[in-house]
């Protein structure tokens, strides 16, 4: 958490009694596990198991190339003492090749599965934060924070949020 907001929302939370002592209401206080909303919400599994299908057979391909890679490297090994030396560096040579280019479909895999996952993080959160909203106008909270480093279990509002989102609000 941003130290520069954590010590706003401090400062916020001493004055909060001081300004709600007068009040003839409580305050009411929620928390929404951000985490939990990522893992368990029907939205967020769905999300993952559609990238997990998106993805799965650029996966299978560098897990073949990557085993084709060391049988290349204990190939070279094991026969590299019998080989002529052109033989050898044009093992050599195609194993690098292979290589570098495992390596590029990688880190490309990688940054698409991440960029993907931001996609489907982002309209999660845009929903959670509908439902969130709801739910504090409906319920009449004054107050819902989300990721706070220690909170009672009692002021946990997350499967409020799972839920109307399991509900398609």
């Amino acid at each position: 958490m941003n130290t520069k907001f954590a010590s706003l929302l401090v400062a916020l939370m001493t004055l909060l009694p001081v300004s709600f002592a007068s009040a003839s209401d409580a305050l009411k206080v929620g928390y929404v596990n951000t985490q939990r909303i990522f893992r368990d919400a029907p939205t967020a599994v769905k999300a993952a198991k559609k990238i997990e299908a998106e993805f799965s057979k650029r996966d299978q391909d560098l897990q073949r190339i990557a085993k084709q890679l060391q049988s290349m490297q204990e190939n070279l090994e094991k026969n590299a003492v019998t080989m002529s030396e052109t033989e050898r560096r044009n093992k050599e040579r195609e194993l690098n090749d292979l290589s570098r280019d495992f390596q590029r479909k990688q880190r490309e895999f990688r940054e698409d599965l991440n960029l993907r996952q931001n996609e489907e993080n982002a309209a999660i959160i845009e929903k959670a934060n509908k439902a969130i909203k709801q739910i504090a106008e409906t319920e009449k909270y004054d107050l819902i924070v989300q990721d706070v480093v220690w909170v009672s279990p009692k002021l946990d509002i997350t499967d409020k949020i799972i839920k109307a989102l399991s509900d398609g609000k």
